[in-house]
C-alpha cells in the first residue's frame, strides 16, 4: 500500500514478493556461505593476510554439513563444560598420583 508523494515499502508484504521471514527461512534452509580474503602488502611484501568465511544456516543443515563446533565448546554446551571439567579432574588425579609416588 502506498500513498501519494512516499515511496513504497520494500517490505511490504504485496502478495508479489517474498517477505523478510520467507526469505530468513530460505537463508537457513539452504545455507549461504561468505568468504573473502584481506591481503595488506607494502612493496610486494605481504604484511597481514586476513581470512574471512561466513556460513549462515539453520543447526540441521549446519550438521548435515558437517559443522557441529558448538557441541565441544565449553562456553556454549554444558555438556562441554562436564567433560572439560572431568578431563580436568581426571589430569589433576593423575599429577596428584605421580607426587604421591615421588615423595613416598
Amino acid at each position: 500500500m502506498t500513498t501519494p508523494g512516499r515511496p513504497p515499502s520494500p517490505f511490504a508484504s504485496d502478495g508479489g514478493g517474498a517477505n523478510l521471514a520467507d526469505i530468513l527461512e530460505r537463508v537457513l534452509d539452504k545455507g549461504v556461505v561468505i568468504a573473502g580474503d584481506i591481503r595488506i602488502n607494502l612493496l610486494d611484501i605481504e604484511l597481514l593476510t586476513i581470512k574471512l568465511r561466513l556460513v549462515v544456516a539453520s543447526v540441521e543443515r549446519a550438521q548435515e554439513m558437517g559443522i557441529d563446533w558448538w557441541r565441544h565448546d565449553p562456553a556454549l554446551s554444558s555438556h562441554a563444560r562436564r567433560d572439560a571439567l572431568a578431563n580436568e579432574n581426571e589430569e589433576l588425579r593423575r599429577r596428584l598420583a605421580e607426587l604421591e609416588e615421588r615423595t613416598a
